[in-house]
């Protein structure tokens, strides 16, 4: 049998030049390459014109990059962020608590030093040391439920107690509203106590001079101890110089007792409610 032989019209049949056929790649789909075989030309028409070569290829591996980085990001592990951690709030300022008095032996249980004594007998009851000499003063730190205090007793004598509070005030910036002077006074009934939240000096030598160390300013608590008048004619520098006898000492100790529960309240419930418990005969039946 001869071989057959197609016709020449047939078998010369080619492309015309400028024309190429794409085929697809054995590894790919041929449905990745659907266009038939075109003539070349400087672009490929598309939805918004003509397209160059290279660009359709871009497009190409690029939606195929983005598809494999959808896949990707869909892959990964969500990651949780740690919750910021809450502010802690600032620190608190201390209360300053300040007695006044003389020092030296020649004054102890004197009139002029019941803000001494009241707080001696607020160190014992918390176990806050007074042995450290600073700001010249008899210093000592502690703490009454969460609030932070210090004890002074100035050294520079009554008159000139100005001079360590001032200091005080001033190095551990400490608002006025939290400065509690305790100091005896001539005008209340022996062993009563007024608790005020300002006020000036009412003669007394050590608070006028706190108030000129301070600026003149009189916005602080104080908290006053009766030791009533000099009885008759006697000298008033005298009298508060004057040491109290047994019968006296003994009524002192429950003011003292209602001294410290004032000031516990004051710290731990507010100015407010301690002025109302000190103020009034309540706490004197109370303790009764």
């Amino acid at each position: 049998m001869k071989a057959a032989v197609f016709p020449s019209k047939i078998a010369n049949l080619g492309l015309p030049s400028g024309h190429r056929c794409f085929r697809s790649p054995p590894a790919l789909s041929s449905s990745f390459f659907t266009t038939p075989c075109r003539k070349l030309t400087r672009g490929i028409r598309g939805s918004g014109g003509f397209m160059s070569q290279s660009s359709s290829s871009s497009q190409l591996f690029s939606s195929l990059s983005n598809s494999f980085s959808s896949q990707s990001d869909l892959e990964l592990p969500q990651v949780q962020l740690p919750s910021p951690k809450p502010k802690s709030p600032p620190p608190q300022l201390p209360w300053l608590i300040v007695g006044l008095g003389n020092p030296g032996k020649k004054y102890q249980g004197t009139r002029h030093n019941v803000g001494f004594e009241m707080v001696d007998a607020l160190a014992e009851a918390e176990g806050i040391s007074m042995n450290t000499v600073n700001f010249k003063a008899l210093f000592g730190k502690g703490v009454i439920g969460n609030i932070p205090i210090m004890l002074a007793k100035p050294q520079t004598f009554m008159n000139a107690s100005g001079e360590s509070v001032g200091q005080i005030v001033s190095f551990y910036k400490i608002p006025l509203k939290q400065v509690l002077v305790i100091y005896d006074d001539l005008d209340l009934p022996f062993g009563k106590l007024r608790l005020l939240p300002k006020g000036g000096h009412g003669g007394h030598n050590g608070m006028r001079s706190i108030i000129d160390r301070l600026k003149g300013s009189r916005d602080f608590p104080r908290l006053r101890i009766g030791i009533g008048r000099p009885p008759g004619k006697m000298d008033t520098a005298n009298y508060v110089l004057r040491q109290f006898n047994k019968q006296e000492q003994e009524e002192l100790d429950y003011t003292f007792q209602t001294g410290l529960e004032a000031i516990r309240i004051m710290l731990l419930e507010g100015f407010n409610k301690s002025a109302t418990f000190v103020n009034t005969q309540k706490s004197m039946q109370q303790l009764s």
